[in-house]
């Protein structure tokens, strides 16, 4: 036993090393997290949530600038978000402020096994995007940008996020993060989204659907990624399964990772973590084995804290993430 718990110790402080000599040695990028800013109204109360805030969290203690790029309620809610956003460390000067429209809230029901199960409140503050000179010089400056189908659902909302990705560099990352929200999406979002996207990330469940709905054939899920990838000529394909690990594919090669078999608090947030690491090793050029490993080690890290934000332990990332696995 002895000989176990010094080897498992030597394992944990050569991981803490290789991702302290990692983050310190990485420039950092402009990140930006575009879309829907909301409450999660959980059993245990509400959490600040939404892609946006859960996506650029994690990519700020990664070590890159993540900004949030949403609207907020001219309310009570929109007041205390600001203020989560702040205790975050997060910026809030791409948070537009709605007279006329609520802060969202979703009702987030956990299930047995640590699933939400969300209720998404309509004709909010995010729904009605606005594109702005503040915004165009945001896309022109940003790196990578995460967008996903949800806070395209209103008409307005859709066309702001298609000039944002417009505008942005050709060079930048743009990454589309597939959600079957409820009734929340369309056939013309998903085409135009994936058009647009250099990257496109979805789960195991989503990538048959997004087959059916484009009357493709789906015979495992390496082939049907690589069937996006040609189609609509991505850089990278991601299939996350939960926890089963994911597979990255891109036009020269593949990669599986099995995933951390950690204790589930709750699931909310743990797949815009994924993405976050999956942006962060991509724009540094990282191999796929590390991008997988990484992205897979910080999804596991928020599933097993309550929450999409959860706090870092002492130590610092490195350590955070050394425990997993």
């Amino acid at each position: 036993m002895r000989a176990s718990r010094f080897s498992a110790s030597l394992f944990v402080t050569a991981t803490v090393r290789r991702f302290a000599e990692h983050f310190m040695l990485s420039k950092k990028h402009i990140v930006v997290g575009l879309g829907e800013l909301l409450w999660d109204l959980l059993p245990a109360g509400k959490q600040l949530g939404g892609a946006p805030a859960n996506f650029a969290y994690i990519t700020s203690l990664l070590g890159d600038e993540g900004i949030p790029a949403s609207r907020l309620g001219e309310d009570a809610l929109g007041a205390e978000a600001i203020r989560r956003l702040g205790g975050l460390a997060l910026p809030t000067e791409f948070i537009q402020k709605d007279a006329d429209h609520p802060t969202g809230t979703v009702k987030v029901e956990v299930d047995g096994t640590g699933q939400p199960r969300f209720e998404i409140s309509e004709s909010v503050a995010w729904d009605f995007l606005d594109w702005t000179p503040q915004w165009q010089k945001l896309a022109q400056q940003a790196d990578a940008v995460c967008y996903g189908s949800l806070a395209q659902r209103s008409e307005r909302s859709h066309a702001t996020i298609r000039s944002f990705l417009l505008a942005s560099h050709p060079s930048a990352a743009r990454v589309f993060d597939v959600n079957f929200r409820q009734h929340f999406y369309t056939t013309q979002v998903f085409a135009e989204s994936m058009k647009l996207a250099t990257i496109i990330k979805l789960n195991h469940e989503e990538l048959p659907r997004i087959m059916r709905l484009f009357e493709l054939e789906h015979r495992s899920e390496e082939d049907s990624a690589r069937r996006l990838l040609t189609l609509y000529e991505l850089k990278l394909v991601c299939v996350t399964r939960g926890d089963g690990g994911s597979i990255l594919v891109s036009v020269d090669e593949s990669n599986q990772h099995p995933g951390f078999k950690v204790k589930v608090a709750d699931t909310v947030g743990a797949g815009d973590a994924f993405t976050a690491a999956l942006v962060h090793g991509y724009l540094r050029g990282t191999s796929l084995a590390q991008v997988n490993e990484t992205a897979n080690r910080v999804g596991a890290w928020v599933a097993s804290q309550s929450g999409a934000t959860p706090p870092l332990k002492p130590g610092g990332l490195a350590q955070t993430l050394a425990e997993i696995g």
